[in-house]
């Protein structure tokens, strides 16, 4: 997943405790796959936050270590090559 996201100018950053972070090239984007984080103990395992122009929270999405990979990667996926007036930032 993060090998589309680099594909279309997205930073990837892996941290210390292996947790994965992706910006938009606008940083209006990120997308976290956090494994190692107190999110994950209780079903949070994927992060996906979308600001406003303004640098408010416009929308988020989480999924948990029971939603397949696919799914995940079908709504990158969606995300990336679909931008919408929801969503231009990227």
């Amino acid at each position: 997943m993060t090998d589309l996201l680099k594909g279309q100018g997205w930073d990837v950053v892996v941290d210390l405790d292996c947790n994965v972070h992706c910006s938009s090239p606008d940083r209006r984007v990120y997308v976290g796959f956090l494994p190692e984080s107190r999110e994950a103990a209780h079903g949070e395992l994927w992060h996906i936050h979308v600001a406003d122009e303004d640098g408010t929270t416009a929308w988020r999405q989480t999924f948990g270590s029971d939603t397949p990979a696919q799914a995940v990667a079908g709504f990158l996926t969606a995300l990336v090559i679909c931008p919408t007036r929801c969503c231009t930032c990227v």
